[in-house]
This record gives C-alpha cells, sequence and structure tokens, in this order.
C-alpha cells in the first residue's frame, strides 16, 4: 500500500478531518486515505479471471476514524448525499442498507467475516471525497479502501492486501449488490507514482508497469474527460453482461473466459448465439490487448498502446455495447486531434474517457472536445491531465 503522507488542511484529508471534529466533537484516532483509479485498458476482464492495467490517480477519499465505546457504527460525510448512518455492528445485514452508506457499512460488515472484532468495537467515521461518483474513476473502490484501512487500523487487524481487496469487493458484491471483479480495490491498494499495475485477477499476481506519462520530459500524456454521464454498477447493465459471460462458460464448458484464446473465437462463434458470442469476442480480445500493451508499454512503444486503447473502445462499442454516444463522441474527437489512442474507461454507460496523446496537443484537445459536444448540443466534458499516483495510506497528521 502507499506510504504514509504529509496531510493539512487543504486537502481532502484535512476536510475529513475538519468534518469529524465538528461532527463528533474531539480529533479523531486514524486518518486514512485511497485513490480513485484510472483503467488504463482491461474492461469487464476481472470478473472472467481475465488480466487487467489500471493505476491510481491524485483524486482520493479520505476516511477519519475514532473507537467508541459500545458496539456503535456512525458515518456521516459531506461529500455524499443521505445524512448520517448510524447501526449495530451486530446489525449489519447484507442488503438491509441502502445509498451510498452501504459501501462503509459494507465493508465493515466483510472484514467482520474475515476477523473477529475486538470488544467494543464501535467506530465514528467521517468521510471527505474528491473522487466523482459515477465518473468511471471507482469512488467506491476509494471509498472501501480507506475505510477497511482505518477499521483494521482501529480493530488491531494485520489485514493482507488480498484480504482488504476482497473486503471491498464483498462488500460491492454481496452488501451493496454490485456484481463487480476486484480490479479497482487492488489499483486503489497498490498504486504508485508513474506506473499502472498489471494484474492477473486469476492468480492475483500483480506488477508494476511503468507510464512515462508524469512530469517533465515525458512526450506524452494521459488525459482524462468525463462526459457528466453518470452510472451505478448495481443497475442493469453492468449484471447482464456479466451473466453473458457466466452463460458462456457453461455453454464452453471452461472455468471462465480467459480461458478461451484468440485462435479459438471462430469455433466458439459456431457454439454460442450471436450476442453471447459478441460479449465473448470483447473478453477474449481484451484479455490479449492487455498483455500486449504491457509489453508495448516495457518497449516504449507508445503509438502501438494507443492503437490497443482504440481496438479496446470499439470492441466496448461493437461487441460488448456498453458506451453511449457522448463517450464515443470523445473519442472521435480525440483521435481526430492527433491523438495515439483513446477509450472509455470504468464499467460503462457513462462516465470518462482516457486519451493517450502528445503533451503539447492537450489544450488542441480540450477546445476540441469543447466545440464538438457543444455541436452535438452537450455539455462540455471536465477534461484534466491524469498522474498516476500512489495508492491507498495511513495519513501522518
Amino acid at each position: 500500500m502507499g506510504s504514509t503522507r504529509a496531510t493539512d488542511s487543504t486537502t481532502v484529508t484535512g476536510l475529513a478531518v475538519r468534518g469529524f471534529t465538528r461532527q463528533y466533537g474531539r480529533a479523531p484516532g486514524v486518518v486514512w486515505s485511497a485513490p480513485g483509479r484510472v483503467n488504463l485498458i482491461g474492461e469487464h476482464t476481472d470478473y472472467n479471471d481475465g488480466f487487467v492495467l489500471p493505476f491510481a490517480i491524485a483524486q482520493r477519499t479520505a476516511v477519519a476514524a475514532a473507537r467508541r465505546g459500545d458496539d456503535t457504527i456512525v458515518v456521516n460525510s459531506t461529500s455524499y448525499p443521505g445524512g448520517v448512518a448510524v447501526i449495530g455492528l451486530d446489525h449489519l445485514v447484507p442488503g438491509k442498507v441502502t445509498g451510498w452508506a452501504a459501501y462503509p457499512l459494507g465493508v465493515a460488515w466483510a472484514i467482520s467475516q474475515l476477523r473477529s472484532r475486538p470488544p467494543a468495537p464501535g467506530v465514528d467515521l467521517f468521510i471527505a471525497s474528491e473522487v466523482p461518483v459515477g465518473g468511471g474513476l471507482s469512488s467506491s473502490a476509494a471509498l472501501e479502501m480507506a475505510v477497511a484501512g482505518a477499521l483494521a487500523d482501529l480493530w488491531g487487524l494485520e489485514l493482507t492486501t488480498a484480504e482488504l481487496a476482497r473486503a471491498g469487493q464483498r462488500a460491492e458484491n454481496e452488501f451493496v449488490g454490485a456484481p463487480t471483479g476486484v480490479m479497482d480495490q487492488y489499483a486503489a491498494l497498490l498504486g504508485q507514482a508513474d506506473a499502472a499495475v498489471f494484474l492477473d485477477c486469476r492468480s492475483l499476481e500483480a506488477s508494476t508497469v511503468p507510464l512515462r506519462v508524469a512530469g517533465p520530459g515525458f512526450a506524452f500524456a494521459l488525459v482524462l474527460a468525463d462526459t457528466g454521464e453518470r452510472h451505478s454498477h448495481a443497475a442493469g447493465g453492468y449484471a447482464a453482461r456479466r451473466a453473458s459471460c457466466e452463460k458462456a462458460t457453461r455453454q464452453l464448458g471452461v472455468r471462465a473466459l480467459r480461458d478461451v484464446t484468440v485462435l479459438e473465437l471462430p469455433r466458439v462463434e459456431g457454439e454460442l448465439d450471436a450476442e453471447t458470442f459478441r460479449r465473448v469476442r470483447h473478453i477474449v480480445t481484451e484479455d490479449a490487448r492487455v498483455v500486449e500493451t504491457v509489453a508495448a508499454l516495457q518497449a516504449g512503444a507508445m503509438d502501438v498502446v494507443g492503437q490497443h486503447l482504440t481496438e479496446s473502445h470499439r470492441s466496448m462499442r461493437d461487441d460488448y455495447e456498453i458506451t453511449t454516444p457522448a463517450l464515443d463522441l470523445a473519442v472521435e474527437t480525440a483521435l481526430a486531434t492527433g491523438a495515439l489512442g483513446a477509450r472509455m474507461t470504468g464499467g460503462g454507460f457513462g462516465g470518462s474517457t482516457i486519451t493517450l496523446i502528445d503533451a503539447d496537443l492537450v489544450p488542441a484537445l480540450t477546445a476540441a472536445l469543447g466545440d464538438a459536444f457543444a455541436a452535438a448540443g452537450l455539455a462540455p466534458p471536465a477534461v484534466s491531465t491524469v498522474t498516476p499516483g500512489p495508492g491507498a495510506g495511513r495519513e501522518n497528521r
């Protein structure tokens, strides 16, 4: 996980500390933060035992927390709607909590399934976040991993990276009802400056891959364009795609779609209905693109990286059918501006695009996106250069 970091009152962690002190009338015992993430490539491959290549970003979620003298957990935030959530830890039941508070409460439940809590384990939490909700940057995993770190700290539990990530995934799958994979939690935990996390979602083996896009002297930049369209992974589209993959594995007699190769696709096409085959083709070719992108990054072949990003978007548009007209417009505008490649990032049905482009062309890209969206009658996307950053960690106040 990321190292302990310094905090001041202007950061999101400073906001969490001030909010905690104002809400509970005392200083927090611990403060943790975790980043959002951008998935460079490898979409919907995680729950198919495949490969992914995300990186942590600078925007973070912070949690200020302290022990109570009872068994109640209290969650408060000014970053999410819905006010204060108060519940006894022994009364946490999957499916009974709704709204944003289901994420932190789900993490508390999931950790309780892993390890025994100490006596009188009650906790006060105050959460502040700068990761946009529903923007494809995994605000949920940032929230989960910050809460998981704080709870483990307060409860005196030495949880491994795998246990922390699994607690976040179980919170989403079983407590919130979103059938997500484990990529986002690992990205939030293992992120490093100027590097992506190459994760094998079957073995959970991870390594870092230099991106060469941060700081002076680098010719290329990664640019995020947030379309403003918002999605929910607990909604039907995401679940339907996962169900299609599970249907295909049953019909093909494989453990997961990761076990199907690109060379086998012509044979597989004859065994599946047309829609299910398109879903399979995206997953199988996307796995191959992730591996090839890692090799291209290691070789410094950024033009090849860009080609894979664009191929990934077109696969998500045509085979997995999870893009939107706004996301497609952002990608095509980026390519017309001279980008090496661009793709939707995140679960789909809204959110953001990521573009690999010559650093000198970033102002032109920003202007072109504004013009293209205006011509389409859409509000301009929020455009920013993203810098890969460190993963979750305890803050040094």
